[in-house]
């Protein structure tokens, strides 16, 4: 069912080969049609994320199990995505042709486009009030930074929280959804975004280029390191006794660490997130969306980019000098 005539075709943001960002180029590809479960969006805003940059340039060397061995297997990139449904697949009935939405397409990705496919069942509706691009800064790092704290480091109020990273996309959330939850915060950024984070919520914060955080002793209850420069080895010492390290990247060396620690002082924990069902990311998406609306937690946009300017989009990635989201609208 659709309201609206589609073009057989529409502009996308395709790479055909690993490497920088300029192998990102506009091109012409067919409309997907959705399938049975599918709803087909319009897309008004997408994120453009460093998991989308390491995809595009195949590093670390590893990316290219998920992506493809010799060359890209998805030519389109881009996940969490907000925008109009136009045209519904056969079954779907919970959600109308015209409304707005945001929702993740997963490992398929494909969302730097002008029309993309996602299941029903792993959309939200996006509130009035609250802009499309607005929609996927509130909920590309609180998808991440909402089932690390909530589940994995079961954060209560009154507990001491540092994140490190705080200025990042999933720092940014952090930061807001554990002083939402009560909890006292201390962000580790560079000295350019100290104030962009003691504004997002945070009691405190380290300049990691003056400051090592991890000198503190007994500090924290939990330390979650949300760009993957620190370890459990080095953080060890600054948890209280019953302190969890959280890390967003799942490494061996982590993955063990999670095995040896169940049930003692000091604990590793880790989450695939992406890998969650679409249900579980459409609630957690309702959440975020509910929270923004309500003044609890805002976006962090650093940058809006035209579709075709994608290449701009990940030089701005690569730099690692991005503060929250970046976002592409076609």
């Amino acid at each position: 069912m659709t309201t609206e005539p589609l073009p057989p075709t529409m502009t996308a943001s395709v790479h055909r080969r690993y490497g920088p960002p300029e192998v990102l180029h506009p091109e012409q590809v067919p409309v997907p049609a959705p399938r049975p479960g599918e709803v087909l969006v319009r897309v008004g805003a997408v994120a453009a994320s460093a998991a989308d940059a390491a995809l595009r340039a195949a590093r670390p060397a590893i990316a290219r199990l998920a992506g493809g061995l010799l060359h890209p297997r998805n030519l389109i990139l881009g996940s969490e995505v907000a925008g109009v449904v136009v045209a519904l697949g056969q079954g779907v009935t919970a959600v109308a042709v015209g409304e707005r939405v945001v929702g993740a397409t997963g490992a398929r990705m494909g969302a730097y486009a002008e029309y993309v496919c996602l299941q029903a069942v792993g959309i939200a509706r996006v509130a009035d009030g609250l802009t499309l691009p607005d929609a996927v800064g509130v909920t590309e790092g609180g998808l991440t930074a909402l089932p690390f704290l909530r589940d994995q480091a079961r954060l209560l109020p009154g507990q001491r929280v540092l994140i490190n990273g705080a200025s990042g996309c999933v720092g940014a959330s952090a930061v807001q959804l554990a002083a939402d939850l009560g909890a006292e915060v201390v962000g580790v950024c560079s000295g350019r975004s100290t104030e962009l984070v003691r504004s997002l919520g945070a009691a405190e914060v380290i300049d990691y280029t003056a400051e090592d955080f991890t000198a503190a002793r007994g500090a924290y209850d939990v330390v979650f390191d949300t760009v993957a420069t620190s370890s459990f080895r080095r953080c060890r010492r600054a948890l209280r006794p019953g302190g969890v390290y959280l890390t967003t990247a799942p490494s061996p060396v982590a993955a063990v660490q999670s095995l040896l620690t169940r049930g003692t002082r000091r604990r590793v924990r880790l989450a695939f997130t992406g890998l969650r069902p679409q249900t579980d990311k459409a609630a957690d998406m309702t959440v975020l969306i509910g929270l923004a609306v309500e003044g609890r937690i805002r976006p962090v946009v650093d940058r809006t980019y035209p579709l075709a300017d994608a290449a701009e989009a990940h030089r701005l990635i690569d730099s690692r000098h991005k503060r929250g989201t970046v976002v592409l609208v076609p």
